[in-house]
């Protein structure tokens, strides 16, 4: 599970702070940007392109991670008639990064932002990415205004995009949007947030598509409060925590969605663009899905369709969040695809059961900026610029290997804060939970609740999906890896 944005101190225990190090150098996770770098992107930071559209005088909002800084979207929701005119604002990187100059040579070096528990390594340096083109609260911003029309039932009906300067009003963190929402009186745009999200959530189950809300791993600093709807250790100091997403995540992961169906819609009309896709699931991948149910002991109708099944299930629940973990297996292989004069062969993204495109995230991700740029251009009827046609072809690759890194270094580093925090507990036993089995059933994944630890376990005939008693045998600095074995009963 990836490691999730926190709040970042200034000192790591140093058994951490040099496993991270390590993992960075075998990784080549790149290191501060060179002086001429930041020289540049300081340069740019003075001197943006401003548009003439001034949307000022919308009451934009941010919803993020709490302490994020790296702000790429701001939302506006309004009623429009018996639907919703949702204005949502990604940060204009364009504005101040030029093709071919020192920022935009080291952004396709580095292909997206990574996070690690004493730093960020982000895609811009800091005067961008943190400061001049982050859609921070109270500040003037040049950004890509999207206005996404829906109907009744959310149906979208209308999607254009302009650049435009911008001002959030106000920066909220998950839990302080779902606290207002729950509070019953939330401002006009978290009210139909609540509104919008569900709605958009039945569009997705109509169309087949699925969204698994698998309890996230996460690090959590010394000091910093475990985030809503999460359990740790409860110790001070480093800890891990599992928690569920709140509603107010999902809610807004679906505008974030919309936006990205509607640009991949404007850029396949105008037959010129990059599309995030994923291939659909192989028969025999779903056979076996069926099959690890039936081991489960949960019961799927075969007329219930894996969307459905999934929905059903209660990640709450041991069996539920073995089955669901079972289920991030189905879908794999996703990754991106351009085009220019034609349209791909096979552009949906499965699992969305639609096409997609990444646009919504340009400060963390290099593919958005290139995106944004092509939908800026079709919406005014004007040609794609040259430096986005001319990139066009080799951005698969470039995120297909940012991608690669990313999936190794923020996994890797949850392993190695689950050796810092179980060094010394060699030999004791814990209660988990079961949620992975190979097909011999003498190695698994075993989901320790306390501390909140996901680790290979051994043993004769593992119970997936049930509660077992764990022991301890390893946690190898060296290895980076944590292991259980199935423990034997205690005697008499």
């Amino acid at each position: 599970m990836p490691a999730r944005k926190v709040g970042l101190p200034n000192e790591v225990p140093p058994d951490l702070a040099a496993g991270l190090a390590v993992i960075r150098t075998t990784l080549e996770v790149p290191a501060d940007f060179d002086p001429s770098v930041t020289a540049a992107a300081e340069q740019a930071a003075a001197h943006p392109r401003l548009p003439e559209l001034d949307r000022t005088d919308l009451a934009l909002i941010t919803i993020d991670p709490p302490g994020s800084r790296d702000l790429d979207q701001a939302m506006h929701i309004e009623r429009q008639g018996t639907g919703y005119l949702i204005s949502y604002a990604i940060a204009d990187v364009a504005a101040f990064v030029t093709a071919g100059d020192p920022v935009d040579l080291e952004a396709h070096r580095r292909g997206q932002t990574l996070y690690a528990p004493d730093r960020r390594t982000p895609l811009h340096p800091p005067a961008l990415s943190e400061g001049a083109a982050s859609l921070l609260p109270d500040q003037v911003r040049p950004a890509l205004l999207w206005s996404l029309t829906l109907d009744a039932q959310g149906q979208m009906t209308e999607a254009t995009v302009a650049r435009a300067l911008v001002r959030s009003q106000e920066q909220l963190d998950y839990g302080q949007a779902q606290a207002e929402i729950d509070g019953g009186a939330a401002r006009p745009t978290l009210a139909l947030l609540s509104e919008v999200g569900p709605k958009r959530e039945q569009r997705e189950r109509d169309r087949g598509g699925v969204s698994l809300q698998i309890p996230e791993q996460e690090i959590v600093p010394p000091g910093d409060d475990v985030p809503p709807g999460a359990a740790s250790t409860g110790e001070p100091g480093w800890r891990l925590a599992f928690r569920v997403p709140l509603p107010v995540e999902g809610w807004n992961a679906q505008v974030s969605l919309l936006t990205g169906m509607a640009a991949a819609h404007i850029m396949l009309y105008g037959q010129v663009g990059v599309l995030r896709t994923m291939p659909p699931a192989d028969p025999g991948s779903l056979r076996r899905l069926r099959q690890t149910a039936k081991a489960l002991g949960i019961d799927w109708p075969a007329e219930l369709d894996y969307p459905e099944f999934v929905r059903s299930l209660d990640p709450a629940k041991a069996v539920d969040a073995a089955m669901m973990n079972a289920c991030t297996m189905l879908f794999r292989g996703a990754g991106y695809q351009a085009f220019s004069g034609s349209v791909p062969e096979h552009p949906e993204h499965a699992a969305l059961a639609i096409d997609y495109a990444h646009v919504t995230a340009p400060l963390r991700r290099l593919v958005d900026r290139y995106a944004g740029e092509v939908c800026l251009a079709l919406c005014a009827d004007r040609p794609v610029p040259i430096w986005v046609l001319r990139a066009l072809d080799a951005l698969p690759d470039e995120m297909a290997g940012a991608d690669r890194r990313a999936k190794k270094y923020e996994p890797t580093i949850i392993d190695l804060m689950e050796v810092c925090l179980l060094s010394d507990r060699v030999g004791e036993r814990f209660e988990a939970t079961i949620v992975e089995v190979d097909r011999d059933r003498k190695r698994g994944v075993a989901m320790v609740a306390d501390p909140a630890v996901e680790a290979v376990v051994r043993g004769a005939d593992l119970p997936l999906g049930q509660r077992a008693t764990v022991e301890l045998v390893s946690a190898d600095f060296a290895t980076g890896a944590v292991s259980f074995a199935l423990a034997a009963p205690e005697p008499g």
